[in-house]
C-alpha cells in the first residue's frame, strides 16, 4: 500500500536516427537533458526511472510496451516523454486507461517520414481524448525554432488532450544540440511544483 502512495517519475527518451544506430558508442539514450533532470529529481527525493527502449531507431510500439510494463505506474506517477517517447506514452495511456498525476510531453512528435515504415506504424494511432480526464495535469514543451512537423505534432496532441503549452525560445527539438545545454530547469520546476 505504501508503494502506491509514493510519487515516482518515468522518462521515456526519443527515437534516434539510424545514423546514430550505426555507431555502438552512440547507442545510449540517457542523454540530452535526461541525465541532468534525473539527477536533480533524485536529489529532490523522487524515484526516477529512465528505461532504455529496444532498438529505438526502428521504434516498435509492442517492444516499447513490453519494456515499459516493467515499471510501476499509479495515480502518483509523473510520465515524461521526449519526441517519439511522447507518442508512446499517449498511446499507452489510451490503451491502458491508467490514471496518473502528470503527463509532460517535451517536443512531442507524431508525424513520420514518408519512407520510414517503422515510424509510420509507431505513430499511426488515434489519440484517446479521454486521457485528459485521467491525468491531473498535462504540460507540453515546444520551441519557436522546432521543425514544422514538430509544431504540427504539438498541435495534434494539444487539440486532443488540451493542457498547458510552454514555448521556450531557441530550444529546437530539445536535444543537446538544440538547447546548447543539458540543463532543463523549466522542466524540473514543472515536475516538482
Amino acid at each position: 500500500m505504501e508503494e502506491i502512495l509514493k510519487e515516482n517519475v518515468i522518462i521515456i527518451h526519443g527515437c534516434p536516427s539510424s545514423d546514430e544506430a550505426k555507431d555502438p558508442a552512440k547507442r545510449t539514450y540517457d542523454k540530452h537533458w535526461i541525465p541532468w533532470v534525473k539527477s536533480k529529481l533524485v536529489e529532490h527525493g523522487l524515484q526516477v526511472d529512465t528505461p532504455l527502449m529496444p532498438i529505438p531507431w526502428r521504434p516498435d510500439y509492442e517492444s516499447f510496451k513490453k519494456e515499459f510494463d516493467k515499471y510501476f505506474v499509479s495515480e502518483n506517477t509523473i510520465l515524461i516523454g521526449h519526441s517519439c517517447g511522447c507518442a508512446f506514452l499517449v498511446r499507452w495511456l489510451g490503451e491502458t486507461k491508467k490514471k496518473i498525476k502528470k503527463l509532460i510531453l517535451v517536443a512531442p512528435w507524431k508525424i513520420p517520414d514518408e519512407d520510414d515504415d517503422f515510424r509510420k506504424n509507431f505513430y499511426n494511432f488515434s489519440i484517446d481524448e479521454a486521457i485528459e480526464s485521467r491525468v491531473q495535469e498535462i504540460v507540453m514543451f515546444t520551441s519557436n525554432n522546432e521543425a514544422e512537423d514538430g509544431k504540427k505534432s504539438l498541435e495534434i496532441f494539444h487539440n486532443a488532450l488540451s493542457g498547458k503549452i510552454i514555448n521556450l525560445e531557441n530550444h529546437g527539438h530539445y536535444t543537446f544540440k538544440g538547447m546548447g545545454t543539458q540543463e532543463f530547469p523549466e522542466l524540473f520546476e514543472i515536475i516538482v511544483k
